[in-house]
């Protein structure tokens, strides 16, 4: 079973993240749109994640990252987050939220980051 609040205090230094609910379990949201929730199977994270990077990462890690039908069409997967370390984790949460952020926020992380 997945801890949230360890994915939301990862997730706590990217500009604009809100706690929020999507499909009545906890998620993060940058500018209103979800970068990340718990799964109903709470052995599982929902993460946006890029279409080549969701085929690089399921086929690497078929364990770990899975895609089941409901999301093919969508550019999410399923994680095992507590198979993953807190940076690896950090990285995706990451790379979810660079995908949604609006182009302030990302300057602003960017700035931080420089």
């Amino acid at each position: 079973m997945i801890d949230f609040s360890r994915v939301r205090d990862l997730a706590s230094d990217l500009p604009g993240v809100e706690q929020s609910e999507s499909w009545g379990t906890p998620s993060l949201k940058v500018g209103g749109r979800m970068i990340v929730r718990l799964h109903e199977d709470a052995e599982f994270l929902v993460v946006k994640v890029a279409l080549d990077e969701r085929a690089a990462l399921t086929a690497e890690r078929p364990d770990v990252f899975v895609v089941t039908p409901h999301y093919e069409n969508y550019p999410y997967m399923l994680v095992r987050a507590g198979s993953l370390g807190d940076d690896e984790l950090l990285e995706l949460i990451t790379e979810a939220w660079r995908m949604t952020a609006p182009k302030r926020l990302l300057k602003l992380l960017d700035a931080d980051t420089g």
